[in-house]
């Protein structure tokens, strides 16, 4: 049997004959419709092949893959697991801790609630000899940086991100970083922060006094999302833009730029935190995946408070992917993909196209300075918040599949409170939903099989912001569904039934709606605007903005009460 297997040979199949296929199992449907639009503004294909790829991208494709793997620094990433204490003696416990159970990288953000005070910063300075060190500060006053003052060796290696310049005189300590989380942070699609940290390498690197002497201190950071083979891509169209930036500088040695990556918090969220350990564990693979040389995972509940079973959590998450999937035995585990090395050419030539735009209006400094870097950031950003409160994009535990007994926690991380999460108008609305504890039913019409799925919809909308619909039961007769809309003490009532019988029953509800009662009915209908002028509020139905629909919903009950 098992020979027989082997000797199978499957016939090739053309992209014009999957396509045919495809076009016969849509009955109807156009093509078209299988393709995908990104945020960056490319549009994904349901199929790639080898074919299409080496039509694409001919002797190209050769040269990428071959920049790619040599421009890595390691075939695998170093754990840098951040601290988290609110005392020096818990600081330096937790550090010795960490590093004894597998934590790589001495990973410090200096906003703590303690001081950095003499004692502590001598005994860290003791681990610099040993571990590499990834170093966040707040400028070259950061009190974190006098930790250099007890350092004894000049053979220490490791990493100081700072938003305003500083020196370490250490010739291995890399303090010139293309940051791109902040932008990040604001909505930055992918190639906006690889066009965005060229223009960054581009101002440093016109201000020292060589490139070689600016490419020895640098080093690029990016936030790692949800978007598994965008990120994958990201990282990988880094390395062979920073090759086309060096040959633009006329450099012909390769000069290896360390890429280091963390979590993206922005995905994360305050409701159903749990959720956060797969967005972490899905972000961290596409990271190392996509070649990331420094990797940072972030608690799943990061944005209020750590505990140390949430830090010990994420640092196994790294932990894992190094020892047990067997990922970084292949140098470029993504290379040779259809689809990756097809995403990876498109980044690399917009991303070059922007910067060459960025650099056509004066430069990075410049480009801020003019705002449009922050009109591009917004821009971007409100795309992505009007996917998550249309629902085109899923937040499981937040937009989606929410669950209303979770409580919303009061305490914030100030190191991220700065972050435009995705989350955040949901868990604005919802802090405000549970204020005000509104009472809302839904009125559920004829058998279960016909209004169960839009009572089901409804239900969820409002789990969204910690609300319990309640339900009539299967109410069979106009009389019935009368009745009990009377009697309701509910403010906000949704309509659940099939297209025929809500056509035949809102005009007899409407006769006996309560005053101040807010009535809607599940799905879309031609009639609703002549509904409306005989009373009915609105509708709840699929693509709709929840946000603006439940906030409207509030607002009303909120004029009622005055």
């Amino acid at each position: 049997m098992s020979k027989n297997m082997k000797e199978i040979q499957f016939d090739t199949v053309s992209y014009d004959s999957w396509k045919e296929h495809a076009i016969t199992a849509l009955k109807g449907k156009p093509f078209e419709s299988l393709f995908t639009k990104t945020i960056e503004g490319l549009t994904l294909e349901p199929l790639y092949t080898q074919e299409k790829l080496f039509e694409k991208l001919g002797e190209q494709l050769d040269k990428q893959v071959s920049t790619i793997r040599s421009l890595r620094e390691d075939t695998t990433f170093k754990v840098a697991q951040q601290v988290y204490a609110t005392s020096s003696e818990e600081f330096l416990h937790d550090l010795k801790e960490s590093l004894a159970r597998g934590n790589e990288v001495v990973t410090i953000d200096s906003r703590v609630v303690f001081d950095w005070d003499k004692e502590t910063l001598q005994q860290l300075a003791q681990y610099f000899t040993e571990y590499s060190f990834k170093l966040t500060v707040q400028g070259p006053d950061d009190a974190l940086l006098s930790v250099f003052d007890f350092v004894q060796h000049k053979e220490i290696t490791g990493l100081v991100l700072s938003p305003i310049a500083v020196t370490v005189d250490f010739p291995n300590v890399r303090t010139i970083a293309a940051d791109t989380l902040p932008f990040h942070n604001q909505g930055a699609n992918a190639i906006q922060e690889l066009a965005l940290a060229l223009a960054l390498a581009a101002k440093y690197a016109d201000e020292a006094q060589s490139f070689e002497t600016f490419a020895s201190k640098f080093f690029v950071t990016f936030g790692i999302d949800t978007q598994f083979f965008t990120e994958i891509a990201k990282l990988r169209a880094f390395k062979v833009l920073w090759k086309a930036f060096m040959s633009a500088y006329g450099v012909t040695e390769d000069f290896i730029v360390p890429t280091v990556a963390e979590t993206s918090v922005r995905s994360y969220s305050k409701l159903d935190v749990y959720v956060n350990l797969l967005r972490g564990g899905n972000e961290a693979l596409s990271g190392a995946i996509g070649g990331a040389e420094y990797f940072t995972v972030h608690p799943h509940d990061v944005l209020t408070k750590p505990t140390g079973q949430s830090v010990r959590i994420a640092r196994n998450v790294s932990l894992i992917l190094k020892e047990e999937t067997h990922v970084m035995r292949v140098t470029d585990p993504a290379g040779g993909s259809y689809y990756v090395e097809s995403l990876t050419a498109d980044f690399v030539k917009e991303a070059w196209a922007l910067f060459l735009t960025i650099q056509s209006k004066g430069g990075f400094d410049a480009f801020k300075a003019s705002g449009e870097l922050q009109a591009m950031l917004d821009e971007t950003y409100q795309q992505r918040i009007k996917a998550i409160e249309t629902r085109k994009t899923s937040l499981i535990g937040t937009n989606i599949y929410a669950n209303p007994a979770d409580e919303l926690p009061t305490d914030t991380n100030p190191v991220f409170e700065d972050v435009l999460r995705l989350a955040l108008p949901f868990e604005t609305l919802r802090a405000a939903y549970v204020a005000a504890q509104p009472k809302i039913a839904i009125l559920t019409y004829g058998e279960l099989k016909d209004f169960k799925p839009r009572a089901d919809f409804v239900a969820g909308v409002v789990n969204t912001v910690g609300v319990i619909a309640s339900q009539s039961g299967a109410l069979q007769t106009v009389e019935e569904a009368q009745a009990w809309l009377k009697q309701t003490d509910a403010s906000y009532v949704v309509i659940a039934a099939t297209n025929d019988n809500t056509e035949m029953l809102v005009p007899k509800l409407l006769e006996v709606k309560p005053a101040g009662m807010q009535l809607d009915v599940a799905g879309k209908f031609a009639q609703l605007a002549d509904w409306q002028q005989a009373g009915l509020d609105d509708a709840v139905f699929a693509g709709q903005n929840i946000i603006e629909k439940l906030q409207t919903v509030l607002q009303g009950m909120k004029e009622v009460q005055q």
